[in-house]
């Protein structure tokens, strides 16, 4: 089995390299990732300029561009045989809820659609790597069970896992996104020129996080697995909206 590991926090992440090396026990590994950290590029391509392309002597790729960019240029010009699954990772910090629509690691993950077979983010829920070992044995037996038992082919798995031993893990859940409120105000502040610069502000607070959503089960100390999709369409809508078209304005 051949599978490309990616992600947003740069090749150089501790994350990206446990991961790397727990699936390397049962597969042929290829890593392209950013050459710096890109968190929250989503799922963005460059087009204005060409990308430049690293090999470093350990074998991994490096790209001076988005997450997306990496499996892009991967599955479709830069690996010599296809490979059987897109896993990203581990990214430091949840994706949880809303966070997906900016996360580079879920879209590096989405962009494995191109293969037509199930893909993967695996985030670890806190921003030092105290506990990658979990999240790294997480993926594991998830992309073990893949293989023996896959998925749908347009089935992405954004998999969320508590920062505590494994020991201290209490089940797996799958789970459906939930909602946070609105981003805090973004914060002004001065160059040393006295021109003003803002900073995006942080994420907002749980709003949509009760029983069944990802959010509760990080609270409960459990795995999260959340089943998403690229097709965006809002399908329940439809027919409201042929209605709304088709009354008289």
């Amino acid at each position: 089995m051949r599978i490309l590991v990616s992600n947003d926090d740069g090749y150089l992440a501790p994350g990206i390299r446990a991961l790397a090396q727990a699936l390397a026990g049962i597969a042929e590994i290829t890593v392209a990732a950013p050459d710096r950290n890109r968190s929250g590029a989503s799922n963005s391509l460059t087009l204005d300029r060409p990308l430049s392309v690293v090999r470093h002597p350990d074998g991994v790729w490096s790209l001076d561009g988005t997450p997306t960019d990496c499996v892009h240029v991967a599955l479709t010009g830069l690996m010599e045989h296809e490979p059987d699954m897109v896993v990203s990772g581990i990214n430091a910090g949840a994706n949880l809820g809303d966070d997906v629509l900016y996360s580079g690691t879920v879209a590096a993950a989405m962009e494995g659609r191109f293969l037509g077979r199930p893909a993967m983010a695996v985030s670890l829920c806190a921003y030092e790597p105290d506990h990658l070992d979990t999240a790294a044995r997480v993926a594991l037996h998830l992309v073990g069970r893949l293989c023996r038992q896959p998925l749908p082919a347009d089935t992405i798995l954004n998999v969320n896992v508590p920062a505590v031993p494994w020991s201290e893990l209490r089940g797996w859940q799958v789970t459906r996104l939930g909602h946070r409120h609105k981003a805090e105000p973004a914060v002004c502040t001065r160059d040393p020129r006295g021109r003003p610069i803002w900073w995006i502000g942080p994420a907002g607070a749980e709003s949509d996080a009760g029983p069944g959503t990802d959010f509760q089960a990080i609270r409960e100390h459990c795995v999260s697995v959340t089943p998403i999709q690229v097709d965006l369409t809002r399908h329940a809508a439809l027919d409201t909206v042929a209605r709304w078209l088709d009354a008289p304005a």
